[in-house]
């Protein structure tokens, strides 16, 4: 296939705001040495600014290049359903109700486990919230796990070593936990219509891998750390407020509402939207709502889903020229920079592909789904609620690359290698 100029360029600027997202720190470097122009600088040293800022230039350069009909006809072609959604489930499930139930749910199952309390509460928040996300979606669960982690464990003065090996399982376990079901996980969610794949499919083919995998990383990095966690003072919410059920009751509904109409936009921005009055008016039951921490991750994943539009050219070539094992550990390799549902949408539009074919590319697309901050769609919601607590307010890229790696290979043993 020989690519036009525009997918040439829009090729050249995807690797350029990859460097960027692994680079972002230096841009806050230089915003403090070069103060006169800190506000652009420290725009480019926001990792969820990234792909949206290079997907404006793509876009420019298209109404420059082409005229601006096409450039205006691309950005109309394009499903900005998902940053709109993760939006959305963002701020519900970051809201004090859905927070408070997720808290108790968390301190109950806690207490059945034989462990002092730090220790357990760390372990279900790395194992039972990931795999929540089968039912209620990935980003929901990646809001909740990161809010509780941040609020129970990050405030209280981690190693730096602790931070990130929790981040990196965090990522990995809410990318491979969300398979249980054909709906949650955006790189199932792309072919499970297209290749018929059912709810007992997904809990034969990947259910039962994806529980292994996330309790053997959770107790892994829990058991690893666990003197550092002993250590740890459970603080409980000092706020006052009581939380009346009803209250907890309707912002559930209001949950699960965007949950099952999540393919639908209209439905579900108007049930957000009716959220967001409701919040209002009890105002008393809530904390700040997180909008702009929100916003930032669908501008992330809106840059994505233009720049990754114009990259079929060279990665559906890619694919197709790879054996069922190839493209398992290619899709996993790939996932790092890209999008995986990116991956497992352009596998989707291949004739004649075998089963084995078509589970190794979903398998290894969610296998390396916590490697980068771009690898998956929720990992933007938790970069953004937890990056405050780490060093200058910014997660190293290649740091948490080399905190996901072991709890990546530990999901190839399930995925592949069983």
């Amino acid at each position: 296939m020989d690519p036009t100029t525009i997918q040439i360029v829009a090729a050249v600027l995807f690797a350029t705001a990859v460097i960027h997202t692994f680079s972002a720190a230096a841009f806050e470097r230089l915003a403090h040495r070069y103060p006169a122009h800190g506000g652009i600088l420290h725009l480019l040293g926001e990792v969820e600014a990234v792909f949206g800022f290079w997907a404006m230039i793509l876009i420019v350069f298209m109404g420059f290049a082409a005229g601006k009909e096409v450039a205006v006809g691309y950005i109309e072609s394009r499903k900005f359903t998902e940053p709109l959604f993760v939006f959305a489930i963002m701020v519900i499930a970051g809201s004090r109700p859905i927070l408070h139930y997720a808290a108790s749910a968390v301190r109950v199952v806690s207490a059945m486990i034989p462990l002092p309390r730090s220790v357990a509460t760390y372990f279900v928040a790395l194992a039972f919230l990931p795999l929540l996300g089968s039912f209620i979606t990935e980003p929901a669960a990646m809001t909740l796990g990161a809010f509780l982690l941040r609020d129970r464990f990050y405030a209280a003065g981690l190693s730096d070593r602790l931070k990130y090996a929790t981040l990196g399982v965090l990522f990995v376990n809410v990318s491979v936990g969300g398979v249980l079901t054909p709906y949650a996980a955006p790189p199932v969610l792309m072919v499970a219509t297209t290749w018929n794949w059912d709810l007992m499919f997904m809990i034969t083919h990947f259910g039962w891998r994806s529980i292994l995998a996330v309790l053997i990383n959770a107790t892994v990095v829990t058991m690893l750390f666990r003197r550092e966690l002993m250590q740890v003072t459970i603080v409980e919410d000092t706020d006052t407020r009581a939380m009346p059920v009803a209250m907890v009751a309707i912002h559930i509904a209001f949950l699960v509402g965007v949950v099952v109409f999540a393919h639908h936009p209209p439905m579900f921005l108007g049930l957000f939207l009716f959220f967001l009055g409701f919040a209002s008016a009890y105002e008393r039951f809530q904390d700040r709502l997180i909008l702009r921490e929100g916003l930032l991750v669908a501008f992330f994943l809106a840059g994505l889903v233009v720049l990754g539009g114009q990259q079929q050219w060279w990665l559906q070539t890619l694919l197709s020229h790879m054996s069922s094992t190839a493209i398992y550990y290619g899709a996993t390799a790939l996932t790092a920079i890209t999008d995986n549902a990116a991956l497992t949408y352009l596998g989707s539009l291949a004739s004649g592909l075998s089963d084995e074919f078509k589970y190794s590319l979903v398998a290894g697309a969610v296998t390396g789904g916590g490697l980068t901050v771009i690898a998956n769609a929720p990992n933007p919601a938790g970069y953004s609620i937890l990056k405050s607590r780490f060093p200058d307010g910014e997660i190293s890229a290649v740091k948490l690359l080399l905190a996901a790696f072991p709890a990546t290979v530990v999901a190839i043993a399930t995925f592949r290698w069983l």
